[in-house]
């Protein structure tokens, strides 16, 4: 099922801003998905923003402060945190799920933690490899839904 059908049906879900957009599920076309992992990140406006002006490519560095960068397992989980957190406390009241794959031979030398229920599984990459880590994604970050506030 195509997702912006599925989050259609969600009141509080609205669709993807044109600026945002690309063909879905494009960045997965032709790969291997034995040698890479699909992984989340829910993220705020201005993060989104930087993703946009990355080509899609590569997660902006981390702000000071923030010593690990938390790509988490699964879609569940990235949509609790974009919903419940970002697009109730972010400034711009907005949050959004992205999808991406990365190099699973690369994500090999880090643990998976669990952060509370069997569901929040997430990794966590130390800031100073998080570069390196972008050259690990393989295609192009995936929006895949978009959450607001009021």
């Amino acid at each position: 099922m195509d997702c912006a059908k599925k989050d259609r049906r969600s009141p509080s879900h609205t669709p993807i801003p044109r600026t945002w957009n690309f063909r879905r599920s494009q960045h997965l076309q032709g790969l291997n998905m034995e040698e890479t992992t699909v992984l989340f990140r829910p993220v705020g406006e201005n993060e989104l923003r930087r993703i946009a002006e990355s080509g899609f490519r590569s997660f902006p560095p981390r702000l000071p402060g923030q010593p690990i960068f938390y790509p988490v397992l699964n879609e569940e989980y990235a949509t609790q945190i974009a919903r419940d957190w970002n697009a109730k406390n972010s400034h711009s009241k907005a949050g959004y799920v992205t999808r991406f794959a990365v190099k699973t031979e690369y994500l090999s030398q880090f643990t998976v933690h669990k952060v509370g229920g069997s569901l929040h599984l997430e990794y966590w990459i130390p800031t100073e490899k998080q570069a390196e880590f972008n050259q690990n994604i393989v295609g192009l970050i995936e929006v895949v839904s978009e959450f607001h506030g009021k």
